[in-house]
């Protein structure tokens, strides 16, 4: 696989962004994950994939290169100038097996024409989710239709500015938005520890945060946290307003409403210096101590909320003190920078007029006895009043109160501390002003945590939280897997890494050197051509991908692939190598497998009598290769398949699945003189099986393999001594085949050669019949104003498939427009003649000007003289746009139905004629009709109506009513609601013709 192209930055031209734009807006419109442009180029007939989005490029590149010829629906779409809609891979597989045959996947599809006026530009495509018995709704079809027009006036506006209209490059890769998400909120908040007081930005980016609670306190601001998370929130505030603390600490928090909180904390320097007033001592605690509701963890200033929410003894921030006065204010904006004090003091120095106290260390332990570094004794002071700063809260039980904190027991007021102040709190011989808070400055003194030898923080911190909302910590929890993770968007390109990848791929793999990068440009072995089948399959489905795949000779990994709608979770696994020793075959088991059930055993053994019994029922040569792919390899465990055919001594690749994709292409049309496997089977007679990959090399020396591991067969396919071609089975693990297998195989390629060559012969008549069916329809409908016509044909799924149905739409060249259909009897070659000679016939009676019933006459005469013993029913109306004017002639055909624009729908009874073939001077009677503005006419074949053992009758109500309850919408819609069921009937022996044409009002708006 090769990397992505380098556009080298360079700024988008006009095309590639109106491409771009009309890609992602049908892709949003139409709920899909992917979609892209194929545009005309400059070699006639010829579509390149202009924009891709939503897939990588490079894994689609067989798809690069459309021709309009070939039967894909791009191309149908296109060629036909109509949308085509596939719900789901039935559908897919029904109308367009080549495209199921090279993407096998599970998923839906829709093609816009791009077309302005005379102009065919392209096709706008979009890949969605299959959606299995549901058609495509008209809602989504209108979108589509709409984004494809919006894009033709774009582009029609670029030619007639001179801008050529064309694509020749490499596809342009465009990235599909994110879903809408909640956007990221932050918010900021101070925190005075001491007072309690909270204040920030109330503003509506206020992540997780209450306006409220920004101009109140710490109960507030965390009223809706998780009571753990309010501890740990404040046992961080409190290490970092420490001595030595960190500069700052992260926690993460649960909000209620499963939003996630994350908080960054960073202690703020001290603020200015000012003298409060200090507010008398609080009532003591009720006997027993104060309560869990009451108190704030052991340590924390009264004055401030509990982790709980509580404020002490039920006190409100900003209330009044039990004495009536009020407490401490907030701190004064602090305009000192980091590091400094208060005062221009700088850490470690003395503050003026202050004598440090004799004999302190910075760090020493207090005297024995007394209080940590800027703490008081516990108990009453012992020497007069209590030390500027200190508080009044209770200390832990059993133990002194933490640093910054008075123990517990009522002080005096005044005086100078003994003992009281240490490190980080005010220098001995200051006297601290009465109730002087920490963070203050005492008169003659220093401000706590400005200077000193212990270097203490103010207790002022800064919080910055980040709601993340509800989504899962993807990396947090990838992190503790013991596998390898990787996320990729839909462009194959790593979205996330855990910690697993680096551990498992070693050096070179680190987050930072694979997020951003396309996987296989990062690990180019995951790029190897065997693999690309895999993440296509990834990427197109929903089920899980796993595979081995070998990063070096020696090396071996388990891939996962794990779709979702926005991209591919890969997990990697060491894997041992496979259980292969080179020059050893890896024999069958010696005996039953202990792990397979009676019942996997007789699953085993029926498989192939199943298949011997569905290839006698298969008709066609897909038929027999898709019987094999769905009895044989999982008779034996295999996974890949290939059939090869003879033709004129070259072997041709007619069915391949399990294959990289274009892996095979290199061999087919190969010559039977050449040297590899698949030849010498045939040309020998005699299967060849390889146990490994190894094997396989050593025998044909330079052969191209598709995988590094496995195990093939090689068998001929012959029938009755004639050659018809070869068979591959892979098998993704090396191993053995038992004499029995060998014996088994052998004998079903016999029976699958002789399956092969029946159906060769009915292929043969079958292509013909299709050719000259595909020739004698028309590709295209005449548009007028006033009318709108949509035809469908849909051949036999049983028996000779092709028939001699047909539609056609003819303008006379007098303003009329004939509507035209008609049945042969019988199926294949012949009918298919015939069907060519009678529409040949009515268009040239009707270019003629001759009236509706001289039109059925003279095609009656003409096909009594051209065979007969053929006959075929028609149905002919000669339509006037204008006037909505109609005259109908039925020559033994169904009776058309007709819906009236209110939806009222009926069952015309036209007087007829007998079919076409028997009676040369048959009559055929003129009805009139009228068709009003919004009036929808159907004309159809028997075969939309008919079900064995079924009256005609039921079918035609069952036709009547589909077509009453359709909502209103587009004739192509309405074509799939009518042709749906009968198309997935199983076993249909007739082919269906369907035509319908809708009248616009006088101003070619379509009716509602």
């Amino acid at each position: 696989m090769t990397g992505r192209p380098d556009d080298g930055g360079r700024v988008p031209d006009e095309l590639a962004l109106v491409l771009a734009q009309a890609t992602v807006g049908a892709i949003g419109a139409v709920g899909g994950y992917a979609g892209g442009v194929y545009l005309r180029s400059g070699t006639g007939g010829l579509l390149r994939l202009a924009v891709i989005a939503g897939l990588p490029g490079p894994l689609f590149r067989p798809w690069w290169r459309m021709h309009a010829n070939r039967p894909f629906p791009v191309a149908d779409a296109h060629r036909s100038g109509q949308a085509v809609h596939l719900a789901d891979p039935e559908e897919a597989m029904r109308r367009y097996p080549q495209l199921m045959a090279g993407l096998p996947y599970p998923f839906g599809s829709l093609y816009a024409p791009v077309a302005a006026a005379s102009e065919r530009y392209g096709v706008l495509m979009v890949l969605r989710a299959a959606t299995p018995g549901a058609v495509v709704s008209g809602a989504d079809r209108r979108r589509l239709s709409e984004a494809a027009d919006g894009l033709a006036g774009r582009l029609a506006a670029l030619a007639a500015d001179g801008s050529p209209v064309v694509w020749e490059d490499e596809p342009v890769g465009v990235t599909l938005p994110a879903p809408a998400a909640a956007p990221l909120r932050t918010g900021r908040f101070r925190w005075d520890l001491d007072t309690g007081e909270v204040t920030g930005d109330p503003g509506p980016d206020a992540a997780g945060l209450d306006p409220a609670s920004l101009s109140g306190d710490a109960a507030a601001l965390t009223a809706d946290w998780c009571p753990e998370d309010r501890y740990g929130l404040w046992a961080l505030a409190r290490e970092l307003t420490e001595p030595g603390g960190p500069p700052a600490r992260r926690l993460t928090l649960s909000h209620t409403g499963g939003r996630r909180l994350v908080l960054d904390l960073t202690p703020l320097p001290a603020p200015s210096p000012r003298t409060p007033t200090a507010p008398p001592a609080p009532e003591p605690p009720p006997a027993g101590g104060p309560s869990d509701a009451s108190r704030a963890p052991a340590g924390t200033n009264p004055a401030g909320p509990a982790p709980d929410g509580t404020t002490p003894a039920g006190r409100k921030p900003g209330d009044a003190t039990p004495s009536g006065q009020p407490p401490a204010g907030p701190p004064r904006e602090d305009t000192t920078p980091a590091g400094a004090t208060p005062g221009g003091t700088e850490p470690g120095d003395t503050a003026p007029d202050a004598t440090a106290r004799a004999g302190d260390t910075p760090g020493a332990a207090p005297p024995s006895g007394s209080a940590p570094a800027g703490q008081a004794a516990a108990g009453p002071a012992a020497a007069g009043p209590a030390a500027a700063g200190t508080r009044r809260a209770g200390p832990a039980p059993g133990g002194p109160a933490p640093a910054g904190d008075t123990a517990g027991g009522p002080t005096a007021h005044g005086g100078t501390g003994a003992g009281g102040t240490g490190a980080g709190g005010t220098a001995a011989g200051g006297t601290a002003a009465e109730g002087t808070a920490a963070g203050d400055t005492a008169a003659g003194g220093t401000a706590a945590g400005g200077s000193g030898p212990g270097g203490g923080r103010a207790r002022l911190v800064a919080g910055l939280v980040l709601d993340l909302g509800a989504d899962p910590l993807t990396a947090q929890a990838a992190d503790h897997l013991p596998q390898a993770v990787l996320a990729l968007d839909r462009l194959g390109r790593v979205t996330y890494v855990n910690s697993g990848v680096h551990a498992l791929l070693g050096q070179g793999h680190s987050r930072p050197e694979l997020v951003g990068r396309v996987l296989w440009e990062v690990l180019p072995w995951l790029g190897h051509p065997a693999y690309e089948d895999y993440f296509r399959a990834a990427l197109m489905g929903s089920d899980p991908v796993r595979f081995l795949a070998r990063r070096s000779p020696h090396d071996w990994l388990s891939v996962a692939l794990h779709p979702g709608p926005h991209g591919v979770t890969v997990t990697l696994d060491a894997e041992r190598r496979p259980a292969y020793a080179t020059g050893s075959p890896v024999p069958p088991g010696p005996g039953p497998d202990p792990g397979v059930t009676p019942a996997d055993r007789t699953t085993a053994l029926y498989r192939p009598v199943a298949l011997a019994i569905a290839l006698t029922e298969a008709v066609t040569a897909r038929q027999v290769s898709a019987v094999v792919t769905e009895e044989l390899l999982p008779a034996f465990g295999g996974r890949q398949l290939a059939i090869y055919l003879l033709n004129e001594r070259h072997l041709y690749l007619a069915w391949e699945t399990g294959f990289p994709q274009g892996f095979l292409d290199r061999f087919d049309g190969v010559s039977l003189e050449a040297r590899i496997p698949g030849v010498e089977t045939l040309t020998t007679g005699r299967p060849i099986f390889f146990e490994s990959m190894q094997h396989l090399a050593a025998a044909y020396p330079g052969i191209a393999l598709d995988a590094h591991t496995g195990a093939r067969a090689f068998l001929p396919l012959i029938a009755s001594g004639r050659p018809v071609g070869s068979c591959i089975l892979g098998f993704d693990q090396p191993r053995g085949f038992s004499a029995e297998e060998r014996t088994v195989l052998t004998a079903l390629a016999g029976l699958i050669a002789q399956a092969l060559e029946r159906a060769q012969r009915y292929d043969s008549e079958a292509a013909l019949a299709r050719g000259l069916q595909d020739a004698l329809l028309p590709h295209r409908l005449p548009v007028l104003a006033h009318v709108e016509t949509h035809g469908r044909y849909l051949p036999g799924t049983a028996g000779m498939e092709v028939g001699g149905d047909w539609y056609d739409v003819i303008e006379t060249g007098a303003g009329t427009l004939a509507l035209v259909i008609g049945d042969v009897q019988g199926h294949g070659v012949p009918a298919a003649a015939t069907m060519g000679q009678l529409r040949s016939a009515v268009r040239a009676f009707a270019l003629i000007g001759n009236a509706p019933d001289e039109v059925v006459s003279g095609t009656n005469r003409l096909l009594i003289d051209l065979d007969p013993g053929q006959f075929a029913s028609c149905c002919y109306v000669l339509l006037d746009p204008e006037t909505g004017a109609a005259r109908a002639v039925r020559a033994g055909h169904p009776q058309p139905l007709l819906r009236h624009a209110d939806g009222r729908t009926v069952v015309l009874d036209l007087p007829g004629g007998v079919v076409l073939g028997v009676d040369g001077d048959a009559v055929y009677p003129v009805t009139e009709l009228s068709l009003e503005p919004g009036d929808v006419l159907a004309l159809y074949t028997d075969g939309l109506v008919e079900q064995a053992g079924t009256d005609i009758d039921v079918g035609v109500e069952r036709v009547r009513s589909a077509l009453a309850g359709a909502a209103p919408a587009g004739l192509t819609e309405l074509a799939d609601r009518l042709v749906r069921a009968a198309g997935e009937a199983g076993g249909r022996p007739d082919d269906i013709a369907l035509l319908l044409a809708a009248r616009w009002d006088t101003d070619g708006r379509r009716a509602p």
